[in-house]
């Protein structure tokens, strides 16, 4: 006799979405210390081999259009980490395919090319906020170098950026997205991604350095597990000063929040003392060179059908409030942490991606 329970009645299995193809995605492994892992050895690349392994490794395809650099949160296995990457990726072609009018800069071309950062992410809290500051420390951690290569400053011949915009040197458009502890991960490293060159202009109002060519479009975290004053210390340099960022970010910075959301809340306040940027959002409590507390805006995450203004998102942090959202359940010791899996978020990603795009006359 069968145990397995029976669904309600008129209730229906979820359908989930086509994951992207095969060529579409490719991992780039970190080792506890930061450091850049072979794919053929599983061993460490060489210093001196880190260019040529990273230009044969990470080279976009070309039918590329967008790379998107994701990083995954903690506990998360390596197979996980690709599973987590595809089911996001599958959410967006859903959602692209199904409302196209809602994103007019997509419609010519969009071709996502999707770079999954693994990094091992077992541990209690503590060992694993240490170690995702490994992930990019100065002399010793290999993210920034990853970064660093897809946005072009790796290359000892460095293109002009093309068409008006601060994409990456071979002209695409570059979005980090990370959960949790990927968040914490990424906004270390694109902090020390890049040396300095001269300038350029961008689709988003928010003004790049004249010294970053090249830059990141925009960097989105689900639930980061950060406190809330964190870009006032830890991540002070992601804050534009009065020529711009001088860290290479050229569009807006966007962090998800639930109420819901237990493991930035409760026990992010027995970590850190504080809450988390995911429970809470994130908090400017003084002005800086060209930037005010007010600078942060905050907003609620839209239903999948509704778009996104410019303007709600054209800033150079965005707090997006998903509680209604992003609820879990009751009996998860960690609460919404992980439940942003849904169109919403899919719609979110796209509609900063189509706003990426400079506005034609």
């Amino acid at each position: 006799m069968s145990t397995r329970r029976p669904r309600r009645l008129g209730t229906r299995r979820p359908v989930r979405p086509a994951s992207p193809a095969p060529d579409a995605l490719t991992t780039v492994d970190l080792d506890e210390d930061g450091w850049l892992l072979s794919a053929a050895t599983g061993r460490p690349v060489r210093a001196d081999r880190l260019t040529r392994y990273l230009a044969e490794r990470l080279a976009p395809p070309s039918w590329a259009t967008d790379i998107i650099v994701y990083v995954h949160g903690w506990r998360t296995g390596q197979h996980a980490a690709v599973r987590s990457a595809q089911r996001l990726l599958a959410l967006m072609e859903r959602q692209r395919r199904s409302r196209a009018a809602l994103y007019p800069g997509l419609r010519e071309r969009y071709a996502p090319w999707t770079v999954v950062v693994r990094w091992p992410s077992s541990g209690g809290y503590k060992k694993i906020r240490k170690r995702a500051h490994a992930m990019s420390a100065t002399g010793s951690g290999y993210a920034p170098h990853v970064l660093g290569h897809l946005l072009g400053y790796l290359h000892t011949e460095r293109g002009d950026p093309a068409d008006r915009t601060l994409r990456t040197r071979g002209g695409h458009y570059l979005h980090l997205v990370g959960h949790s502890f990927g968040g914490r991960f990424l906004c270390e490293a694109v902090g020390r991604a890049a040396d300095t060159r001269k300038g350029g202009t961008l689709g988003w109002s928010t003004a790049a350095h004249p010294s970053r060519p090249f830059t990141v479009d925009t960097l989105t975290v689900f639930q980061m597990a950060a406190p809330t004053e964190a870009f006032e210390s830890l991540f002070e340099r992601l804050r534009p000063g009065s020529l711009g960022h001088t860290a290479p970010v050229g569009g807006p910075l966007v962090f998800t929040h639930s109420r819901h959301d237990r493991a930035t809340g409760f026990w992010h306040l027995l970590g850190e003392r504080k809450p988390g940027i995911g429970h809470s959002g994130m908090r400017l409590s003084r002005a800086g060179a060209g930037l005010a507390p007010n600078d942060v805006w905050a907003t609620r995450l839209l239903r999948a059908d509704t778009p996104y203004p410019h303007t709600s998102l054209d800033h150079a942090f965005v707090n997006i409030d998903a509680s209604w959202r992003y609820r879990s359940t009751r009996i998860n010791p960690v609460g919404a942490h992980s439940d942003f899996y849904h169109p919403e978020t899919a719609h979110l990603l796209l509609s900063l991606a189509d706003h990426s795009r400079p506005v034609r006359p």
